[in-house]
């Protein structure tokens, strides 16, 4: 052993991300697992994959136990697509890229101005309909920037233009919007805990909102970001005349711009709550029980930079590993923190992938059998 000493009973949690391109958080949690007992067989090894809210947070919950539920639902471009969420004893995990995300564009092919969000409004409604009355919504990874406007519209709300008809689909059809019509809304809404998952805190608009720091992202031309932000602008203050004060506090408040907006739109339209997506999921998918067994605990994702410390899933972990005095070690495909930056996040040591394989394109390929290798090293550096 050259790095740290581990009791005989070692127990060893695997709580990481996904390596976004290459392999989910199960099969993270696979290959560490693997790497781990080819060098000592004998170490108990438990996986529990997380997910800070964002694309693989359905998974994570249907790794921890929940039921994974399909449905048909309108995707980001208004095609029909099938989208999943999760339920375990009356709460959900509602991932919004499910049905609105990126991922459901073709590749290449962007619609910064028109994709929507009604498909994800869909799928809160199928949750409903299940006997959800705890319902986490996980939101990033989104090709929209409509406010949630079209999430709305699926549960009820109305969104009309001068002339008394439906504004178009995503953030480019807010312009044309005259009224707004929350009535409508699903009853159910006001008797369930709606919590929104994020691992931003942007506000809706301005230089730090969600057209100006994630629009681009999404195929939105610098033109399209300034129709995109002035038409978010415009939709908060029509939705002030409607509900109140609430819509504009709710513009300001930080995880307004997550996901293209549609953390206002459940801020204000669903009375959801707030809460950074990792600490969220920690608490549904049961880590806390799970550390109170663990001797060293192994989280990653795909890279850990300076997006980590700032509320992504490995920073979560080791700060919760951190609190109970266990060690921390991280994996990941790519590394770019300094050792004094891991330390100041609980991290002990971070083993990247492009150490054993500099080039890039045959890293994400190879991923799997290089984690494999790597958590072999890991194993011998600090189990045995």
């Amino acid at each position: 052993m050259t790095d740290g000493a581990v009791t005989e009973a070692a127990h060893v949690l695997v709580a990481a991300d996904k390596f976004k391109g290459s392999l989910t958080a199960v099969e993270v949690a696979e290959r560490v697992t693997a790497g781990l007992r080819l060098v000592a067989p004998e170490v108990t090894v438990e996986a529990l994959p997380v997910a800070d809210g964002g694309d693989g947070t359905v998974a994570a919950a249907v790794a921890a136990g929940f039921e994974r539920r399909e449905v048909r639902v309108t995707g980001p471009l208004g095609d029909e697509l099938t989208a999943a969420y999760a339920l375990r004893e009356g709460t959900a995990v509602v991932e919004m890229a499910e049905a609105s995300g990126l991922q459901h564009l073709p590749e290449g092919v962007f619609a910064p101005l028109t994709a929507g969000t009604y498909g994800s409004g869909e799928l809160l409604r199928a949750a409903l309909d299940a006997g959800a009355r705890t319902i986490v919504f996980g939101v990033g990874g989104s090709a929209t920037t409509d406010g949630g406007a079209g999430m709305l519209a699926a549960l009820g709300g109305r969104f009309l233009d001068a002339g008394g008809q439906p504004v178009g689909p995503g953030g480019g059809g807010l312009r044309d919007l005259a009224t707004v019509d929350l009535s409508g809304l699903d009853p159910r809404i006001a008797e369930t805990d709606i919590v929104l998952a994020s691992d931003v805190d942007n506000p809706l608009t301005g230089p730090k909102g969600a057209a100006a720091v994630y629009g681009p992202q999404k195929g939105a031309s610098p033109g399209d970001v300034s129709t995109l932000d002035a038409a978010l602008a415009h939709y908060a203050n029509v939705l002030e005349e409607s509900v109140g004060a609430k819509a504009a506090e709710s513009a300001l408040a930080p995880g307004a711009g997550a996901a293209g907006g549609i953390g206002y739109g459940a801020l204000v339209g669903l009375a959801a709550s707030f809460r950074p997506g990792i600490e969220v999921m920690l608490d549904v998918l049961g880590f806390g029980l799970a550390l109170s067994r663990a001797t060293l605990v192994i989280t990653g994702e795909g890279s850990l930079d300076e997006q980590t410390l700032h509320g992504k899933a490995p920073a979560g972990v080791a700060a919760a590993a951190r609190a109970k005095n266990i060690e921390v070690i991280a994996v990941c495909g790519r590394l770019a923190l300094r050792p004094e930056a891991l330390g100041r996040a609980g991290i002990r040591r971070a083993y990247a992938l492009t150490d054993l394989e500099p080039d890039p394109a045959r890293c994400m390929a190879e991923a799997g059998p290089l984690l494999e290798r790597m958590s072999a090293n890991i194993a011998r550096d600090f189990l045995v």
